[in-house]
């Protein structure tokens, strides 16, 4: 538990009661919500794309390197995605979160692997064989404790959430299921990877996504047979405990990032980028012509009120290198520094003090806080009391006051201000 916190007067008198916070793990997250974290930690828009990609590139690399298996990318990915919208990008370096958030996950899928093995794996990638270092070197003892100290803070992003999702077994399933052609079943598998460099991992269940990447695939292969089937699952959303709106938002999702980032991702440079394009726009028109389709599931726009402002933080634009925002007080720049390193903050929690307590069950802590509140609750009670005031007598006028007659003062104004006295 945290210690008390002094009295904010500075008297020596009793220390001031901790605060308490609890924070309910979120698995899924939507769109929206998305947003509302990145404009609140005010991430730069311009970069969040291109940090996403190459943090999860980084990953999939580095599990290739190690001969991790696909289950362990997937929980990585998932867990890089929250760290990210809670800390801005400016207060590390994304190789270092990707890092983080990969010993994390060989810990979840027990799939031991220490922080040398991983910064070994990923330092030897880009040098020759003859070169190669050992996971002992005394390079990599400095950035360890880095990624040690960013593995509590990833932890911390997910609420200490240790359930893990293979949407790649799922996906296997139902290709054996409805028995779609091993052509479809490859592309498939390849764009579920691509899929965990969008952020549908937080929004959708594994059901859905399995059900946009074998559609998608089905599309691509421009095969008849396989879409045939595509049509007669799309019967059995229910069954799947999906929807043809988290589909179609999934599918969007993917599109975005081959029309955008076709060189980023692993389907995207096999195919023309005008096949992309026609298939976004057949989508595009299925969401404007049904009715209850979305680009995003329960998106709600904001009223707009003139003179209306929120308490949400926007970050200041243009945001450049010399702007506060990504200048430290050691003059040190940003990129440079590690998570604890002069002017980065932690920012997490609503006070920033006190307990921070993790929970997964939701109710519980509704009803935790319910019962915390009675015993904070104050309660007044109003009474009406008339209360008789004695009036004062009057003062008597003293004789040396002379307010009027000849000799007062009123003989000496005068209303024009060249009044003079004859």
């Amino acid at each position: 538990m945290a210690p008390a916190q002094p009295a904010s007067n500075g008297s020596n008198g009793p220390p001031a009661v901790p605060t308490s916070f609890i924070y309910v793990a979120k698995r899924f997250l939507f769109q929206q919500q998305l947003n509302n974290h990145m404009i609140a930690i005010g991430n730069n828009p311009t970069r969040e794309d291109q940090f996403r990609l190459q943090g999860v590139q980084w990953i999939n690399d580095v599990r290739k390197v190690l001969s991790l298996p696909v289950s362990t990318f997937t929980v990585a990915t998932i867990h890089y995605h929250k760290f990210r919208i809670m800390h801005k990008d400016t207060d590390y370096q994304y190789q270092d979160a990707a890092a983080a958030a990969l010993l994390t996950a060989n810990k979840i899928e027990d799939t031991l692997k220490k922080s040398r093995d991983i910064l070994c794996a990923a330092h030897n990638l880009k040098i020759p064989n003859a070169d190669h270092l050992s996971p002992d070197d005394v390079t990599f003892e400095g950035q360890s404790k880095v990624i040690i100290v960013l593995e509590r803070l990833v932890l911390e992003s997910s609420g200490f959430d240790f359930r893990s999702f293979h949407p790649h077994e799922t996906l296997m399933k139902l290709l054996k299921y409805a028995e779609f052609s091993k052509e479809v079943g490859n592309i498939a598998y390849d764009m579920m990877i691509d899929l965990h460099k969008t952020f549908a991992p937080l929004k959708q269940v594994t059901t859905t996504m399995a059900f946009a990447c074998t559609e998608l695939a089905a599309l691509v292969t421009e095969s008849a047979e396989d879409q045939r089937i595509i049509n007669n699952l799309a019967k059995d959303y229910a069954k799947w405990s999906t929807s043809r709106a988290e589909v179609v938002e999934t599918i969007l999702d993917l599109l975005d990032l081959y029309t955008h980032f076709q060189k980023s991702s692993d389907v995207g440079p096999k195919y023309n980028i005008e096949l992309f394009i026609q298939i976004r726009i057949k989508y595009n028109q299925e969401v404007e012509q049904i009715l209850g389709l979305s680009r995003y599931t329960e998106y709600h726009e904001f009223v707009k009120t003139n003179g209306f402002k929120t308490n949400v933080k926007t970050p200041k634009t243009p945001i450049t290198p010399a702007s506060p925002s990504d200048i430290r007080a050691n003059g040190a720049s940003p990129a440079t520094l590690s998570p604890r390193s002069s002017g980065s903050q932690k920012k997490f929690g609503v006070q920033g003090q006190g307990t921070i307590r993790f929970m997964q069950d939701a109710e519980q802590a509704k009803r935790e806080r319910e019962i915390v509140d009675e015993y904070h609750k104050v309660e007044y009670e109003e009474y009406e009391v008339e209360v008789e005031e004695p009036i004062q007598p009057e003062r008597a006028p003293q004789g040396h006051h002379r307010t009027g007659g000849p000799g007062g003062r009123d003989d000496r104004y005068y209303s024009s201000k060249r009044g003079r006295r004859l």
